[in-house]
């Protein structure tokens, strides 16, 4: 979905939102640090096969998918991240790697983890690896009406210990 497909949208639907224009950047990581949004706040996109259905996972930059809790949630065995060859066409006029959250215009289940709810505002990539879009997490909501489940690890880095650590969401 092109940046003003996505914007024409948010402001049919009455959204207050802000663009922020950033630095090239690719990983939901790099991408909150160049915009200056923390990464709690950024919501990446994860696009997963669930019995074979193409679905959204968004939670946030410092987050994994847990794919064991996913299934457990979904009451499901089938539960896989796709690739993007198998993703890519569904996102016309879209960058890879920087669909908008928004599964509804893609006729595609979203489910946001839990730990993302917790932010009053939030932000995500517009379609291009180069803008972001800011919006109360209530309207994202309203809009996206995801199914909202538990199925996040933050990842957390000790100073002592190179090796990662993983946090439980809940």
């Amino acid at each position: 979905m092109p940046v003003e497909k996505l914007k024409n949208y948010l402001d049919q639907n009455h959204v207050k939102y802000v663009t922020i224009k950033h630095s090239v950047a690719f990983t939901a990581q790099e991408i909150a640090a160049s915009a200056h949004v923390a990464g709690k706040e950024f919501a990446k996109t994860v696009m997963i096969l669930v019995n074979g259905k193409m679905a959204m996972a968004v939670l946030p930059a410092s987050y994994q998918v847990d794919f064991d809790l996913l299934k457990e949630m979904l009451g499901t065995r089938n539960v896989s991240l796709a690739t993007e060859a198998e993703f890519l066409s569904l996102f016309p006029g879209c960058q890879p790697g920087a669909m908008p959250p928004f599964g509804k215009l893609f006729n595609m289940d979203v489910f946001v983890a839990e730990a993302l709810t917790r932010n009053e505002e939030i932000a995500f990539n517009a379609g291009s690896h180069t803008e972001l879009v800011r919006m109360k997490y209530a309207d994202y909501k309203r809009l996206a009406r995801p199914n909202i489940l538990k199925f996040s690890w933050k990842t957390v880095t000790f100073p002592n210990d190179p090796k990662e650590k993983w946090e439980e969401d809940y």
